[in-house]
Protein backbone atom coordinates (compact mmCIF):
# COMPACT_ATOMS: atom_id res chain seq x y z
CA UNK A 1 0.00 0.00 0.00
CA UNK A 2 1.32 3.64 -0.92
CA UNK A 3 2.31 5.62 2.15
CA UNK A 4 -0.35 8.33 1.76
CA UNK A 5 -2.89 5.57 1.77
CA UNK A 6 -1.51 4.34 5.00
CA UNK A 7 -2.52 7.67 6.14
CA UNK A 8 -5.80 7.95 5.76
CA UNK A 9 -5.88 5.02 8.22
CA UNK A 10 -4.49 7.70 11.07
CA UNK A 11 -6.71 9.25 13.33
CA UNK A 12 -6.06 12.82 13.69
CA UNK A 13 -4.96 12.69 17.21
CA UNK A 14 -2.38 10.34 15.90
CA UNK A 15 -1.31 12.75 13.26
CA UNK A 16 -0.69 15.61 15.68
CA UNK A 17 1.07 13.19 18.32
CA UNK A 18 3.86 11.63 16.14
CA UNK A 19 7.09 13.35 16.20
CA UNK A 20 7.17 13.79 12.35
CA UNK A 21 5.69 16.71 11.42
CA UNK A 22 2.52 16.86 9.30
CA UNK A 23 1.95 19.57 5.86
CA UNK A 24 -1.24 19.55 4.01
CA UNK A 25 -0.69 20.50 0.33
CA UNK A 26 -3.19 22.18 -1.49
CA UNK A 27 -3.36 23.65 -5.35
CA UNK A 28 -5.69 26.38 -6.20
CA UNK A 29 -7.76 27.01 -9.78
CA UNK A 30 -6.76 24.17 -12.05
CA UNK A 31 -3.92 25.99 -14.30
CA UNK A 32 -2.71 23.26 -16.61
CA UNK A 33 0.65 23.05 -14.57
CA UNK A 34 -0.73 21.16 -12.04
CA UNK A 35 -1.07 18.14 -14.25
CA UNK A 36 2.15 18.74 -16.38
CA UNK A 37 4.69 19.59 -13.85
CA UNK A 38 3.10 19.71 -10.06
CA UNK A 39 1.66 16.32 -10.19
CA UNK A 40 4.73 14.05 -10.85
CA UNK A 41 7.08 15.97 -8.80
CA UNK A 42 4.65 14.68 -6.09
CA UNK A 43 4.71 11.38 -7.01
CA UNK A 44 7.99 11.00 -6.91
CA UNK A 45 8.65 11.69 -3.53
CA UNK A 46 5.17 9.50 -2.35
CA UNK A 47 3.23 13.06 -1.31
CA UNK A 48 0.05 13.54 -1.46
CA UNK A 49 -1.87 16.99 -2.04
CA UNK A 50 -5.88 18.21 -2.47
CA UNK A 51 -6.20 19.99 -6.28
CA UNK A 52 -9.00 22.24 -5.76
CA UNK A 53 -11.05 22.73 -9.19
CA UNK A 54 -13.18 25.18 -11.24
CA UNK A 55 -13.58 26.59 -14.43
CA UNK A 56 -11.76 29.74 -14.34
CA UNK A 57 -13.39 32.43 -16.19
CA UNK A 58 -11.19 33.47 -19.05
CA UNK A 59 -8.88 30.26 -18.65
CA UNK A 60 -11.25 27.36 -19.31
CA UNK A 61 -11.35 25.53 -21.66
CA UNK A 62 -8.25 26.81 -22.86
CA UNK A 63 -5.99 23.29 -22.78
CA UNK A 64 -2.52 24.79 -22.70
CA UNK A 65 -3.32 26.91 -19.77
CA UNK A 66 -6.26 25.13 -17.49
CA UNK A 67 -6.92 21.38 -16.72
CA UNK A 68 -9.22 19.65 -18.87
CA UNK A 69 -12.17 17.62 -16.96
CA UNK A 70 -10.03 14.42 -18.37
CA UNK A 71 -6.96 15.27 -16.39
CA UNK A 72 -8.32 16.51 -13.35
CA UNK A 73 -9.61 12.33 -13.03
CA UNK A 74 -6.23 11.60 -13.90
CA UNK A 75 -5.52 13.32 -11.13
CA UNK A 76 -7.88 11.30 -9.14
CA UNK A 77 -6.50 8.33 -10.47
CA UNK A 78 -3.17 9.19 -9.33
CA UNK A 79 -4.46 8.90 -5.76
CA UNK A 80 -4.76 12.92 -4.84
CA UNK A 81 -7.59 14.66 -3.30
CA UNK A 82 -10.26 16.06 -5.97
CA UNK A 83 -11.84 19.45 -4.07
CA UNK A 84 -14.56 21.66 -4.56
CA UNK A 85 -13.37 25.08 -5.43
CA UNK A 86 -16.94 26.04 -7.22
CA UNK A 87 -17.87 26.20 -11.04
CA UNK A 88 -17.27 29.80 -11.59
CA UNK A 89 -14.37 30.63 -8.78
CA UNK A 90 -17.21 32.66 -7.11
CA UNK A 91 -17.06 34.59 -3.71
CA UNK A 92 -19.35 33.12 -1.59
CA UNK A 93 -20.31 35.64 0.06
CA UNK A 94 -21.69 37.22 -3.04
CA UNK A 95 -24.05 33.97 -3.71
CA UNK A 96 -27.52 33.77 -3.00
CA UNK A 97 -28.28 29.76 -1.41
CA UNK A 98 -29.29 28.57 -4.31
CA UNK A 99 -26.69 30.13 -6.66
CA UNK A 100 -24.10 28.31 -4.01
CA UNK A 101 -25.28 25.23 -4.57
CA UNK A 102 -25.17 25.23 -8.79
CA UNK A 103 -22.00 26.02 -8.16
CA UNK A 104 -21.40 23.51 -5.74
CA UNK A 105 -23.47 20.55 -7.71
CA UNK A 106 -21.98 21.68 -11.29
CA UNK A 107 -18.08 20.92 -9.77
CA UNK A 108 -19.75 17.60 -7.45
CA UNK A 109 -21.56 16.38 -10.66
CA UNK A 110 -18.09 16.28 -13.16
CA UNK A 111 -16.47 14.69 -10.53
CA UNK A 112 -19.20 11.95 -10.14
CA UNK A 113 -19.01 11.26 -14.18
CA UNK A 114 -15.61 10.82 -13.74
CA UNK A 115 -15.81 8.21 -10.70
CA UNK A 116 -13.94 10.65 -8.43
CA UNK A 117 -15.10 10.14 -4.64
CA UNK A 118 -17.35 12.27 -3.41
CA UNK A 119 -15.68 15.37 -2.11
CA UNK A 120 -15.38 16.43 1.08
CA UNK A 121 -13.25 19.29 0.98
CA UNK A 122 -14.29 22.72 -0.30
CA UNK A 123 -11.67 25.83 -0.93
CA UNK A 124 -13.03 29.51 -0.88
CA UNK A 125 -12.28 31.64 -3.49
CA UNK A 126 -9.98 34.72 -2.65
CA UNK A 127 -10.38 32.70 0.82
CA UNK A 128 -14.17 34.98 1.25
CA UNK A 129 -15.61 33.09 3.96
CA UNK A 130 -19.42 33.03 4.70
CA UNK A 131 -21.85 31.40 7.52
CA UNK A 132 -24.28 30.69 4.99
CA UNK A 133 -21.44 28.72 2.93
CA UNK A 134 -20.65 26.71 6.00
CA UNK A 135 -24.31 25.22 6.81
CA UNK A 136 -24.48 24.91 2.72
CA UNK A 137 -21.31 22.87 2.89
CA UNK A 138 -22.27 20.76 5.97
CA UNK A 139 -25.68 19.86 4.04
CA UNK A 140 -23.82 18.52 1.20
CA UNK A 141 -21.60 16.35 3.24
CA UNK A 142 -18.35 18.23 3.28
CA UNK A 143 -15.94 17.99 6.13
CA UNK A 144 -13.45 21.29 6.12
CA UNK A 145 -12.98 24.70 3.67
CA UNK A 146 -9.70 26.02 3.41
CA UNK A 147 -8.99 29.85 3.61
CA UNK A 148 -5.57 31.77 3.55
CA UNK A 149 -4.52 33.84 6.64
CA UNK A 150 -0.90 32.48 6.27
CA UNK A 151 -0.62 30.86 9.73
CA UNK A 152 -0.73 27.06 11.03
CA UNK A 153 -3.86 25.11 11.68
CA UNK A 154 -4.01 24.06 14.87
CA UNK A 155 -6.64 21.14 15.34
CA UNK A 156 -7.63 22.22 18.60
CA UNK A 157 -8.84 25.47 17.95
CA UNK A 158 -9.45 26.24 14.81
CA UNK A 159 -13.23 25.18 13.23
CA UNK A 160 -12.62 22.62 10.07
CA UNK A 161 -14.57 24.88 8.08
CA UNK A 162 -12.23 27.91 8.39
CA UNK A 163 -8.66 26.17 8.12
CA UNK A 164 -5.87 28.41 7.65
CA UNK A 165 -3.26 28.21 4.81
CA UNK A 166 -0.08 29.78 3.38
CA UNK A 167 -0.47 31.47 0.10
CA UNK A 168 3.10 30.78 -1.67
CA UNK A 169 4.13 32.67 -4.41
CA UNK A 170 7.67 33.58 -6.28
CA UNK A 171 6.98 37.06 -4.24
CA UNK A 172 6.91 35.40 -0.83
CA UNK A 173 9.67 32.24 -1.23
CA UNK A 174 10.55 32.89 2.14
CA UNK A 175 7.58 32.46 3.86
CA UNK A 176 7.49 28.31 2.74
CA UNK A 177 9.94 27.82 5.04
CA UNK A 178 8.75 30.71 7.89
CA UNK A 179 5.56 28.65 8.29
CA UNK A 180 7.45 25.47 8.88
CA UNK A 181 9.28 27.10 11.47
CA UNK A 182 6.16 29.03 12.69
CA UNK A 183 4.02 25.68 13.36
CA UNK A 184 4.37 24.53 17.07
CA UNK A 185 3.72 20.88 18.77
CA UNK A 186 0.25 20.33 17.69
CA UNK A 187 -0.43 22.39 14.17
CA UNK A 188 -0.04 21.54 11.21
CA UNK A 189 1.03 23.79 8.24
CA UNK A 190 -1.35 23.91 5.27
CA UNK A 191 0.16 25.42 1.80
CA UNK A 192 -1.66 27.07 -0.96
CA UNK A 193 -0.02 27.02 -4.23
CA UNK A 194 -1.38 28.33 -7.48
CA UNK A 195 -0.10 27.06 -10.82
CA UNK A 196 4.06 26.12 -11.16
CA UNK A 197 4.04 28.35 -12.86
CA UNK A 198 0.67 29.72 -13.17
CA UNK A 199 0.64 31.73 -16.17
CA UNK A 200 -2.97 33.17 -16.39
CA UNK A 201 -2.29 34.42 -12.72
CA UNK A 202 1.47 35.39 -12.89
CA UNK A 203 1.12 37.27 -8.97
CA UNK A 204 0.59 33.98 -7.64
CA UNK A 205 2.70 31.98 -9.52
CA UNK A 206 5.53 29.77 -8.07
CA UNK A 207 8.80 29.15 -10.33
CA UNK A 208 9.22 25.38 -11.23
CA UNK A 209 12.48 25.25 -9.69
CA UNK A 210 11.51 26.90 -6.51
CA UNK A 211 8.78 24.33 -6.28
CA UNK A 212 11.37 21.16 -6.46
CA UNK A 213 13.61 22.62 -3.79
CA UNK A 214 10.68 22.86 -1.66
CA UNK A 215 9.45 19.64 -2.40
CA UNK A 216 12.97 17.98 -1.73
CA UNK A 217 13.34 19.78 1.56
CA UNK A 218 9.83 17.98 2.66
CA UNK A 219 11.43 15.02 1.94
CA UNK A 220 14.91 15.53 2.79
CA UNK A 221 13.38 16.64 6.18
CA UNK A 222 11.16 14.00 6.89
CA UNK A 223 7.68 15.98 6.64
CA UNK A 224 4.86 14.04 6.11
CA UNK A 225 3.03 15.25 3.58
CA UNK A 226 -0.46 14.56 2.64
CA UNK A 227 -4.21 16.05 1.57
CA UNK A 228 -6.79 17.54 3.35
CA UNK A 229 -8.82 14.49 3.19
CA UNK A 230 -6.46 12.55 5.40
CA UNK A 231 -7.26 15.07 8.51
CA UNK A 232 -9.84 12.03 9.06
CA UNK A 233 -12.23 15.13 10.48
CA UNK A 234 -15.14 13.55 12.35
CA UNK A 235 -18.46 15.11 12.98
CA UNK A 236 -18.54 17.67 15.85
CA UNK A 237 -14.60 18.25 15.73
Amino acid sequence: MKPFLLLLLLPLELLCQTKQKTVVLTFDDAPQSHYSFVAPILKQYGFCATFYVCEFPGVYPDSTLSLNWRQVGALNTMGFEIGNHTWHHKHVPKLKEEELVKELAYIEDKGDSLHIPRMTSFCYPAYFTDTLAVRVLKQRGYTNARTGDDRPYDPEKDDPFYIPSYTIHKGNKDLFYKALQDAKEGQIVVFCFHGVPDNPHPWVSTEPDTFKEYMLYLHDHHYRVIAMRDLNFVKGH
